[in-house]
């Protein structure tokens, strides 16, 4: 298509990391999902500087309009006054342009026709499911066509907790960035993503940790945050066109975030499931930071002990990586040997290679953030891993094949993840979701990606023509 743009960004999650990814002293593991966003740009003859944004798989309401002109030099932008507000896609586009007619003196010659979808697994299919009496598995939801109906509307939809702000936030102002500035993603990458995290924090209302932006724009990876410093001068409404360029300038060395790539080690995969109890990630965080602030000697204590083993968990994942190249016979001897067992089994393997002891130490060391998660809890009365999904993970960890299963990122009620080794382990741990009973636990279809922010064809991407 003329004139058209696509460009797609990963969901999230963050394997370890959970809470001291906030501090720049400790370090988040955060793995990129199959799961994207998708935002396609069309430049279109309406009236110049209409710009119009459309969510199509929502209900009522998912339609919105603004303006964006030249008036003496100065940028001006607005929303339309029939137009229903959307605090990150105003807030994106908003910033976005400002910086584009900053960096280039040019913006628009006509308007803009901005569709935005995310996959399916970004949000609940429960309803969807149920609307068609499938049951909630991984064939049933294949099933369903690519980008469907959520039945709901953009506040009372039931989000998954793959980062979906995070990853529309990012599409978006990339795809801006290649529309309008002719961007090229690898080139700069940096500055997408200081204004992707700019944008994403400003919507928020406060400076957050960014590993999910991070993840959306770099895709796997080990995390250190940015000093919040780096952009707290700047988050205000009146902000001074040059000063907020400037910030978001990544050649003036000011933003410090780290970003050391990371990637599953071969064999591994990784299933994701979707529980139904939902809890609000925020209020999880305020407490426990809350509860640290009180308590700096034993929170202290606990944030060493657990950022520790966090290191330890990355290490061993690497040293697979590294074996799965140096040795891949061997490797592959070792998983096959290690998925009919469970990992409660493996140390009982008579002559284990090094290979086996690494897999070993591993799900060892995973155990142990899961303890440090569990005392946070305990010790702060907020419920990161509850005792129902204590007892979920520990059946999942009961299954052969299984490496390791955790809550990811902040905790709560409303996910969790597993790490497997063969096909088997895999069916066996959707099976036992399927009969879980305590809890309502659907899986998704996402797996890990390594691809950060990408560009696309309307054509190459399952289900996007019809929207256009």
């Amino acid at each position: 298509m003329k004139n058209t743009t696509v460009v797609s960004a990963p969901g999230k999650v963050l394997m370890t990391g959970g809470y001291l990814v906030l501090d720049q002293a400790y370090r988040g593991l955060v793995v990129g999902t199959t799961a994207r966003f998708y935002t396609v740009i069309q430049s279109t003859q309406d009236e110049r500087g209409l710009i119009q944004v459309r969510s199509p798989q929502f209900d009522t309401d998912a339609n919105w309009s603004y303006t964006a002109t030249i008036q003496d030099g100065k940028f001006q932008f607005a929303s339309r006054p029939d137009t229903s507000q959307n605090k990150f896609v105003e807030t994106c586009l908003r910033f976005t342009l400002e910086v584009i007619y900053e960096r280039t003196s040019h913006l628009l010659d006509g308007g803009l026709l901005i569709t935005i979808v995310g996959d399916n697994d970004f949000y609940s299919q429960r309803a969807q499911l149920e609307s068609k009496k499938l049951p909630n598995t991984a064939e049933s939801l294949t099933s369903l066509e690519p980008f469907c109906s959520t039945h709901a509307t953009l506040g009372s939809v039931h989000k998954t907790g793959l980062g979906s702000s995070a990853a529309l936030t990012t599409s978006l102002v990339a795809a801006l960035f290649v529309h309008l500035a002719g961007s090229d993603l690898e080139r700069d990458r940096a500055l997408i993503h200081n204004v992707a995290q700019y944008v994403h924090c400003f919507a928020q209302g406060k400076v957050g940790s960014g590993f999910d932006v991070s993840a959306a724009v770099y895709g796997n990876h080990r995390y250190t945050r940015f000093n919040p410093e780096v952009i707290s001068s700047v988050m205000n409404d009146q902000v001074d066109p040059k000063e907020l360029l400037t910030a978001l300038d990544p050649t003036t060395g000011s933003w410090d975030n780290t970003i050391v790539p990371f990637q599953l080690p071969s064999g591994l995969e990784l299933l994701l499931a979707d529980v139904d109890a939902g809890s609000h990630t925020p209020s999880l965080v305020s407490k426990v930071l809350a509860w640290r602030k009180n308590n700096p000697t034993e929170a202290n204590e606990l944030w060493g002990q657990l950022g520790n083993m966090n290191a330890n968990v990355e290490q061993h994942l690497r040293n697979l990586s590294k074996a799965s190249e140096c040795d891949p016979e061997e490797y592959k001897q070792a998983v096959g040997q290690l998925a009919e067992l469970k990992a409660s089994e493996w140390y009982t393997v008579e002559n284990k290679t090094p290979i086996m002891e690494e897999f070993i130490q591993l799900a060892d060391d995973f155990g142990q953030v899961r303890a440090y998660l569990q005392k946070m809890s305990q010790l702060s009365d907020v419920p990161i891993e509850p005792s129902e999904q204590t007892r979920l993970l520990n059946a999942c960890m009961d299954v052969e094949g299984v490496v390791l299963a955790g809550v990811p990122g902040a905790g709560g009620y409303d996910a969790i993840y597993c790490i497997v080794l063969s096909e088997k382990a895999k069916q066996g741990v959707r099976k036992l979701w399927s009969s879980w009973n305590e809890m309502n636990v659907g899986p998704l279809l996402a797996q890990a990606d390594n691809k950060g922010i990408a560009k696309a064809s309307v054509e190459s991407v399952n289900g996007l023509a019809r929207f256009l």
